[in-house]
């Protein structure tokens, strides 16, 4: 289906008009598809019991960043349909289209727009998701059904105060299940 921009709403939730190749670091949420719990539970003392299919989530989390020499991986975990992660960029500035030289015959695009640079942020959640999805439909057996959101929420991490602060909320994250908005089970007052 072609796209309508009277019936597509959609906006992006990045920050307009900013680098996301810039070494800085990034708290990163991936929600699961229709907030699915997938990758396994939290018990009574708020502890996260990962499932095969969230091992294989936490799984290449890891390998994706060993792959990613311009990736380091800061706290991290596994929800039943969510991830968190703090992810650091220590790569190279962006390439811009025009400073690209064409291959053999090929021509040159004629657009000055900027595309996901391959050391971005969205290239390295681009890539994790793809390899995880992979896996996960292999082990259910559901080839092409979508495990992830479309997209996936970042903020950018400005601060020693603020990276402390994400730090603590990632590493208590399976604690506070309960009360939180991720949560199928919670009642929003």
């Amino acid at each position: 289906m072609p796209f309508d921009p009277n019936k597509h709403h959609r906006r992006s939730v990045r920050l307009s008009g900013y680098d996301y190749a810039q070494d800085v670091a990034y708290f990163v949420t991936v929600c699961t598809a229709r907030r699915d719990s997938l990758f396994g539970q939290i018990t009574n003392d708020g502890e996260m019991i990962l499932n095969t299919l969230g091992c294989v989530v936490e799984d290449n989390w890891f390998k994706s960043a060993n792959i990613r020499k311009e990736i380091i991986l800061d706290a991290f975990v596994v929800m039943p349909n969510h991830i968190h992660g703090i992810v650091m960029i220590i790569g190279e500035p962006p390439v811009e289209v025009r400073d690209l030289r064409a291959h053999s015959r090929a021509p040159l695009p004629q657009s000055n727009t900027l595309f996901r640079p391959p050391r971005s942020l969205g290239s390295f959640i681009a890539g994790f998701k793809s390899v995880a999805t992979t896996q996960i439909n292999q082990i259910r057996d559901t080839p092409y059904v979508p495990v992830w959101q479309r997209s996936f929420y970042d903020t950018i991490i400005w601060n020693q105060t603020m990276l402390d602060g994400i730090r603590t909320y990632v590493e208590n994250n399976p604690t506070t299940w309960a009360s939180d908005q991720e949560n199928p089970t919670f009642e929003k007052q």
